[in-house]
C-alpha cells in the first residue's frame, strides 16, 4: 500500500533479527490512514503448543512487538519503549502455517510512558488474541548497551523520514 512506511528492524531481535536464525523476520508498516501498526505473519509449525496451534508465548512476543511499535507511528523511530506489563487475552486457537495479521495501535502517549493495544486478526476476519501494555522509555544505559552494530543496523533499515513524514501528513485532520 503507497501509506504504509516500512519501520526498522534489528540483528538479533527474535521477531525481526535479520541475523538471528530462529527470528521469524517480521516486518512491520506504518499505516497512517488507519493510525495503526501491521503485519502478516505466517507462524512456522515449529513455534506450536500442539499441532497446528501457535505457542501462546509466541502470540504474546507478537503481539507484545507489534502494539509497543505503534508508538512509532509519529515517525519518531528511535521513540523506542520496553513494556512494563502486558496483558493478553486469548480468544481462540492461533494456526501456524496461515497468514495472520497482527495491529498495533496507541491509546494513550504521554513522551516518557504509553499505553497501546493489538490483536491477530485470522484469515477469516475473527481475531484470536488481544493485548494491552504499558510501556516506559528505553533508559539510555540500556540503548547504549545494544552496542555499536545493533544501533548501526537500525539506523540503516529506518525509512526516508521526509517520505515518512510526507505519507504521514496525508493522514492528519
Amino acid at each position: 500500500m503507497h501509506n504504509e512506511i516500512c519501520q526498522p528492524t534489528s540483528l538479533s531481535c527474535l521477531l525481526c533479527g535479520k541475523d538471528n536464525p530462529v527470528s521469524l523476520k517480521v516486518k512491520w508498516f506504518n499505516n497512517y490512514e488507519k493510525y495503526q501498526v501491521e503485519t502478516t505473519v505466517v507462524i512456522p509449525h515449529e513455534f506450536c503448543s500442539y499441532r497446528g496451534t501457535a505457542h501462546g508465548g509466541i502470540i504474546a512476543a507478537l503481539l507484545d512487538e507489534t502494539a509497543g511499535r505503534a508508538v512509532m507511528l509519529n515517525n519518531d523511530f528511535d521513540h523506542l519503549m520496553v513494556t512494563m506489563k502486558l496483558e493478553t487475552t486469548y480468544r481462540k486457537p492461533t494456526p501456524t502455517g496461515v497468514p495472520v495479521k497482527i495491529i498495533g495501535r496507541v491509546i494513550k502517549d504521554s513522551g516518557s510512558r504509553s499505553a497501546v493495544e493489538g490483536e491477530i486478526i485470522l484469515p477469516d476476519g475473527t481475531v484470536s488474541a488481544t493485548c494491552n501494555a504499558l510501556l516506559h522509555k528505553i533508559p539510555e544505559n540500556v540503548r547504549e548497551s545494544w552496542g555499536e552494530a545493533e544501533m548501526k543496523e537500525w539506523n540503516n533499515t529506518k525509512p526516508d523520514q521526509e517520505l515518512a513524514d510526507s505519507e504521514r501528513k496525508k493522514y492528519l485532520p
